[in-house]
């Protein structure tokens, strides 16, 4: 994992539902943490893009339902600002499921767009993304 240069605006915090965009056999997931996050005291967490999060399955292969997954942020709906000046925001809040907390995605195939600050800090998940934006 490596640091972002933006300072990305956290759009969704605990407790959030999130699409996920891969073959993992999820479909919906619950955020229950944000992994390496220190902020104030009383201070709900919140995940941005390229962040690392615990989940939970709430809908998919019955499998994977009720399961305890690593997932990265891949897509949000809130605009944030990157170095350069460009501001970006997607259509949906999407993630991706991770085998472990190293970032090695679980899927195989990833439907839609993924953000570059994702890809920069995920070098495999960017091996696997067909669209980086």
């Amino acid at each position: 994992m490596h640091a972002l240069k933006a300072t990305i605006t956290r759009a969704l915090p605990l407790g959030s539902y999130v699409e996920t965009c891969d073959n993992s056999g999820a479909k919906v997931i619950k955020i229950f943490s944000v992994i390496g996050l220190n902020t104030v005291r009383r201070r709900r967490q919140a995940a941005a893009v390229g962040d690392i999060c615990m989940a939970v399955v709430k809908k998919g292969r019955p499998d994977m339902r009720k399961q305890v997954v690593f997932a990265i942020i891949v897509r949000q709906k809130r605009e944030y600002r990157r170095p350069d000046g460009m501001r970006i925001k997607f259509e949906d809040n999407a993630a991706i499921i991770s085998k472990d907390e190293k970032g090695n995605p679980k899927g195989t195939i990833f439907k839609g767009p993924i953000a570059k600050e994702a890809c920069d800090r995920w070098p495999n998940v960017a091996k696997a993304a067909s669209i980086i934006v």
